[in-house]
């Protein structure tokens, strides 16, 4: 599996991998059924210029520390 950082990747090219993955953007937010997709770990929108795509997973998270190091604490053993 190759990690591949979204940082230089073009705001049209993340909305259209968000689309493939059943989310959508309103060019700021990161949104899930038409509302902001909020990061169950840090309880905050996950915003396009912060987001992650979690390795091997269609999951969308912010970018935050805390929320990555949760997650992975949750479920690191099953990656």
């Amino acid at each position: 599996m190759e990690v591949i950082s979204l940082k230089k990747v073009s705001k049209e090219s993340k909305i259209t991998l968000l689309k493939e993955l059943g989310y959508d953007s309103d060019g700021i937010y990161v949104l899930k059924d038409g509302r902001q997709h909020i990061d169950e770990y840090v309880n905050e929108p996950v915003k396009l210029d912060n987001m992650i795509i979690v390795p091997g997973s269609a999951l969308v998270l912010d970018d935050n520390p805390l929320s990555i190091a949760t997650y992975f604490e949750k479920y690191g053993e099953l990656l």
